[in-house]
């Protein structure tokens, strides 16, 4: 049963949901100082709740709390999303009539920064919009999907070696999950999975700068999700054909992960597959030209 008193407007606190791929469980909240919150049994009547509620509004650390980037991959439902967003229950008509000017006016929660003060741009020359909305340039597409699928394969499985060398070399832990088993060898989790495993312990600091390339951490995130389209791309056969110049990108952007992570031999060896590759499609476009 509730033990609140009438006027209290703070919301307990709900269980958030657990998120994040499957394999991994949720790391901990971030930790908020408990002695600072006031008792909730210690308001007795709903003008002492409403009073006290305007000399410290909880809405300010919960509001510094989600613009951390700690919590900016979380998505807010149901119960966690008042719980996290601050939201207080409509105080009694008598209260907000005798201190009309203390409470603060808030924004309603549908509207954002684009809904203030803004511009517009002035549109394009009609000329210019037809040369952009013209049909699309053709780009080189000389792989076949097979061809496509077997250098996108190589490239997922020498990146989850990679981040499978990377956590074990450092000893950084790996969350356990019921329906998971234990990571015993690379293939046992998605690239998907390796990538939001080093995500996770890049924002909660649990990689340290130095050992990364030129301590990129700032970078590192951004290098890692450059790989994720790798995963989606060799395991939707349903996918359209991809040009050269992108299957070259993604070879690419694993060569950046090898070596942000700083190891020579998966660099060595998704550059010995871009070289080789770029041959190929250099080899199939002479071709078609001499026919």
């Amino acid at each position: 049963m509730n033990n609140f008193g009438v006027g209290n407007t703070y919301a307990p606190r709900a269980e958030t949901p657990s998120m994040g791929l499957p394999g991994f469980m949720p790391p901990p909240q971030s930790g908020l100082n408990t002695s600072q919150l006031p008792a909730y049994g210690s308001y007795q009547s709903s003008k002492a709740s409403w009073e006290a509620q305007e000399r410290q509004s909880p809405t300010e650390s919960v509001d510094d709390i989600l613009a951390s980037p700690n919590l900016s991959e979380y998505s807010l439902e149901n119960g966690a999303e008042s719980a996290y967003t601050g939201r207080r229950s409509k105080p009694n008509s008598a209260s907000a009539n005798a201190n009309p000017r203390t409470r603060p006016q808030r924004r309603p929660s549908n509207r954002d920064e684009f809904d203030g003060p803004h511009q517009f741009l002035q549109r394009p020359p009609p000329e210019v919009i037809a040369m952009q909305e013209r049909e699309l340039p053709h780009l080189p597409t000389n792989l076949h999907v097979q061809e496509q699928d077997m250098v996108l394969g190589q490239v997922n499985d020498r990146l989850s070696q990679c981040a499978y060398d990377f956590v074990a070399k450092y000893q950084f832990p790996i969350p356990l999950s019921q329906n998971m088993r234990p990571v015993e060898r690379p293939q046992d989790r998605e690239w998907t999975e390796w990538v939001y495993l080093l995500k996770r312990l890049a924002t909660k600091r649990r990689i340290p700068a130095r050992v990364l390339y030129n301590g990129q951490i700032k970078q590192f995130v951004t290098i890692l999700e450059n790989s994720l389209e790798m995963r989606h791309a060799s395991k939707h056969q349903s996918r359209p054909l991809k040009d050269d110049r992108n299957i070259l990108q993604l070879i690419s952007a694993g060569i950046q992960v090898a070596k942000i992570l700083r190891d020579a031999s998966a660099m060595d060896y998704l550059d010995r597959l871009y070289i080789s590759t770029e041959k190929q499609i250099q080899e199939r476009t002479s071709s078609r030209f001499r026919s």
